[in-house]
């Protein structure tokens, strides 16, 4: 059997594993074990196997928020929230943290070398924007966008996978970029009982001061280059003007 054929059996298994994840999600309607309702409803029968299995509950735990990030499931979100209810801020935001950065690193694989063709017929319009951004700002467009919600995360997982945006890259930006907003959800987690809804953790203000700080190193590199190409023009029209 040559590598070519095992690369594509390979995508075959992958393909048919990730499918079968899915159907599985609809089909059993996992969906509301990932509801806010749900998780507020059984917050004390999760903090005490929490208590009495502390590590593989914590397994447990990363590898259901991997897979959802992963297969751009819903639910992330409440997952987050789960975080900080369950564990506590600082617990908590390391643990959401790796294991968003780890999901959304797999899901930029996967749509990557996988789901190529679907990404970019279903998101080609946004995919033009994110591939004009990244030419002129490289990694500080992706940090830029993590902390802006101008896309969702999912959206941005998919269409980066499309990027020449080496992983390695991906996976630290992303976790940089996402540090502040995990901070934000996973500590209004730990007040999970009077969470009604989604909608009102992220205030306009809060999203004004996410764009602000995602617009920061995009501002300081454009007046880094404008200041290194004024410094290069005055340079070369001394050296121009400069006698012989």
């Amino acid at each position: 059997m040559t590598g070519d054929n095992k690369k594509l059996i390979n995508r075959i298994l992958i393909s048919c594993a990730i499918i079968f994840c899915i159907v599985a999600f609809l089909y059993f309607d996992l969906a509301q074990y990932l509801s806010l309702e749900y998780l507020k409803a059984s917050q004390a029968k999760f903090q005490a196997l929490y208590h009495a299995h502390t590590m593989p509950f914590i397994a447990a735990y990363m590898g259901i928020y991997i897979m959802v990030t992963a297969m751009s499931l819903p639910g992330a979100a409440v997952l987050t929230l789960a975080g900080g209810g369950l564990f506590g801020l600082f617990i908590g935001t390391i643990i959401v943290s790796f294991a968003s950065t780890i999901g959304g690193t797999l899901a930029c694989i996967i749509s990557r070398y996988l789901l190529r063709d679907w990404v970019h017929n279903k998101f080609g319009d946004k995919l033009t924007t994110i591939n004009a951004g990244i030419e002129k700002e490289g990694a500080f467009y992706l940090f830029s966008l993590r902390l802006v919600p101008l896309f969702p995360f999912f959206v941005i997982n998919l269409v980066m996978g499309l990027t020449r945006m080496p992983l390695f890259t991906y996976f630290w930006v992303s976790q940089l970029g996402m540090f502040a907003g995990t901070v934000v959800y996973v500590n209004a987690g730990k007040e999970l009982a009077k969470i009604d809804n989604l909608s009102g953790i992220l205030s306009p203000g809060l999203i004004i001061s996410f764009a602000l700080l995602g617009l920061f190193p995009i501002t300081v590199k454009k007046l880094l280059d404008f200041y290194k190409s004024k410094i290069t023009a005055t340079i070369t029209s001394e050296t121009e003007n400069a006698p012989e």
